[in-house]
């Protein structure tokens, strides 16, 4: 079952092919009021960010899943209501394929089934990560 709602999700993940932390971070600071490196561990990078006024936790993971690194914006006050939402503003700023989960984790979903954002368009595939 996929997303229908308009409703705000808690928090936004997105995975991103093939692009750099520096690449990433780039598009982070265009993003945000402000944005600050608060912790590296390993290809962990924790950062916290500032939207007008309000701080946004934002963990990335270099390469979590194969060619993708997950990128999790902890909060629900960035400027996209949804993951897709975020998911299309990077695919357009980043000009690379982004996935992200296709539900809202409600109980039933199928876990493994995502939406690929590309240059081409946008569709539903099964992914493992």
């Amino acid at each position: 079952m996929t997303q229908t709602s308009t409703e705000r999700h808690p928090d936004i993940e997105i995975y991103i092919k093939q692009r750099s932390v520096e690449q990433i971070s780039t598009w982070l600071e265009a993003e945000f009021d402000r944005l600050e490196l608060l912790q590296q561990r390993g290809q962990t990078y924790r950062y916290q960010a500032n939207l007008d006024g309000t701080q946004i936790p934002i963990t990335l993971i270099d390469r979590a899943a194969k060619d993708f690194s997950s990128l999790w914006f902890d909060s629900d006050s960035t400027r996209w209501p949804q993951d897709r939402d975020c998911a299309r503003q990077a695919c357009q700023q980043l000009e690379t394929e982004i996935r992200c989960i296709a539900s809202g984790w409600n109980e039933g979903d199928e876990p493994d089934e995502w939406w690929s954002i590309k240059d081409s368009g946008e569709q539903l595939i099964l992914w493992r990560g």
